[in-house]
């Protein structure tokens, strides 16, 4: 999210615009000198740290802390409010995290976008300010994320994968693809991501499906597309993981 560079971002501790990609949008690797809370209004876009890989669903935010490096993509047209947040006032969390947003903290953050640039710090504005910040860190986290490899023969199995949620070859394949004997690629998968390979497979083809519930695609073709063998095995493992149904996430969802 580079548009930052337009925005003067030292004359108060919070700054906000709203911004729009279009579809295939891929901003490379980059950081900020300011901490960022990204709200999904339409779309859904995924987030790529050294570390993780994070989808945010339409309605969800992110924080994304003052000098993490991430690569944003954005599989269709994607709107955000976007905040870029002074450290000096505080993390709210020292690490990327995806979470929900309740109605107050969704109006907040409409109403920060209203506050000219040089906005009262000691006046309502700072208030209201002051409020979000709290009320962020009260909101629950959604387990939208999945750790990355730092390996880069580990990397390019993941990369396959996040590319080709459908992508059903087996551990033998994986492990050709990696230049790894099968049991060694279990072994080190499991010991640089704390995950069994076929668990973060499931992790990614859910952050897929959501980006596509976020499309609007009908939950049928989203089941075969992400490597499903019916609809109802997906519905069931995406009820089981985040505990509600996919229509919860669905564009069509007001």
């Amino acid at each position: 999210m580079k548009r930052s560079v337009d925005l003067p971002l030292t004359i108060r501790p919070i700054v906000g615009m709203r911004d729009d990609y279009p579809p295939g949008f891929v901003d490379p690797s980059h950081s900020h000198e300011r901490s960022q809370l990204a709200y999904a209004l339409e779309g859904t876009m995924t987030v790529t740290t050294d570390h993780s890989a994070f989808v945010l669903p339409v309605r969800r935010a992110i924080w994304i802390p003052a000098g993490i490096a991430h690569e944003v993509t954005c599989r269709g047209a994607v709107q955000l409010n976007v905040l870029y947040i002074d450290p000096a006032l505080g993390d709210t969390s020292p690490t990327c995290r995806v979470f929900d947003v309740s109605p107050l903290v969704q109006a907040l953050i409409g109403e920060v976008l209203t506050f000219a640039h040089a906005y009262d710090v000691d006046g309502r504005e700072g208030r209201i300010v002051r409020l979000l910040l709290e009320e962020i860190t009260r909101m629950p986290e959604v387990p939208l994320s999945a750790p990355m490899p730092r390996d880069r023969r580990l990397r390019r199995v993941c990369d396959l994968i996040i590319a080709e949620p459908a992508h059903s070859g087996d551990l033998d394949e994986l492990a050709r693809i990696a230049g790894m004997g099968r049991r060694t690629l279990t072994r080190a998968f499991r010991a640089e991501t704390g995950m069994a390979l076929a668990m973060w497979r499931q992790q990614v083809r859910l952050m897929a499906a959501l980006s596509m519930l976020g499309e609007g695609k009908p939950v049928t073709t989203i089941a075969y597309d992400v490597g499903y063998e019916s609809p109802s095995s997906f519905t069931a493992m995406f009820h089981r993981v985040l505990g509600v149904p996919p229509s919860h996430y669905a564009k069509s969802k007001t």
